[in-house]
């Protein structure tokens, strides 16, 4: 059976569910925005999995923001839990932290990147076969969208937005209802060069990863010309990674944890069996 505990003695108090099992043990990093509930019912294969509420994220702490501190926080779960040297599975953004992760313990069994290579808000180079005047039109359109959602997370939320939060992203105040992370956090996070595009890190990497991309649209966001060349740079970047680094498709969108999560599973079993 999940027991959710608290770690306290640390700089933020950090929210962890660990499901148990008795194989290696893997930490579950959740996206921008998530919680460590993503990760329940994803089988795998009876491995110790243990997810994570990310600073400034589900019932965890708030702290400032800063890859660093936040690789810190993944440090001391795995301290606090005898993990030893635990894989990594990261969604989006966790993806992203896995890869830095990978970065600081060359000698990590394994890390799993779920779409987490870059921001769709990234540079115009990284849309390539796009009409440049096309491009940049969308790009405005899509930065314009981001920062309403960052000016609107500070607000309190009306009753009909609450149920495009996880449950556990919610927190009352004052008789009001407020999402996590708040935007301060989002800042702090969306201009940084390892969001716009993690990629350059990923090539450094020396442990074996695998890479999981989706071939669809993310949901919510403008799709067609923009995003499939978005999808075009992606795969012209992770052309001729070292063969310790593998990619694969998916037939899903971003959010491939939701829709796809027994396959997600079957693709993290089968690569940190190997």
């Amino acid at each position: 059976m999940p027991h959710d505990l608290t770690i306290t003695d640390h700089d933020v108090p950090l929210a962890v569910r660990d499901h148990g099992g008795p194989g290696d043990p893997v930490l579950l990093l959740h996206g921008l925005g998530g919680t460590l509930d993503a990760w329940d019912g994803l089988d795998l294969g009876g491995r110790r999995a243990v997810a994570v509420d990310l600073r400034g994220h589900g019932r965890s702490g708030d702290g400032p923001w800063t890859w660093e501190r936040v690789l810190d926080d993944v440090e001391a779960v795995a301290r606090a839990l005898d993990l030893g040297e635990p894989a990594i599975v990261g969604h989006s953004l966790g993806g992203m932290l896995a890869v830095q992760w990978a970065l600081r313990h060359p000698a990590c069994p394994g890390v799993v990147n779920l779409d987490g290579l870059r921001s769709a808000e990234s540079d115009p180079g990284d849309y390539p076969g796009m009409d440049p005047a096309a491009r940049d039109e969308e790009l405005a359109k899509l930065r314009a969208m981001f920062d309403a959602q960052a000016a609107a997370m500070g607000g309190p939320l009306p009753a009909e937005a609450r149920a495009m939060f996880p449950a556990r992203a919610l927190v009352e105040r004052d008789g009001e209802t407020y999402a996590r992370p708040g935007p301060e956090l989002l800042e702090a996070v969306r201009y940084t060069p390892e969001f716009r595009d993690t990629i350059p890190l990923l090539r450094r990497v020396a442990c074996p990863a695998l890479v999981v991309i989706p071939t669809q649209d993310p949901p919510g966001m403008p799709g067609g010309e923009l995003m499939a060349a978005f999808r075009r740079g992606v795969r012209r970047d992770l052309a001729g990674l070292p063969p310790h680094i593998r990619v694969e498709e998916l037939d899903a969108s971003h959010d491939m944890l939701a829709e796809r999560r027994d396959a997600v599973a079957a693709l993290v079993r089968d690569f940190l069996a190997a």
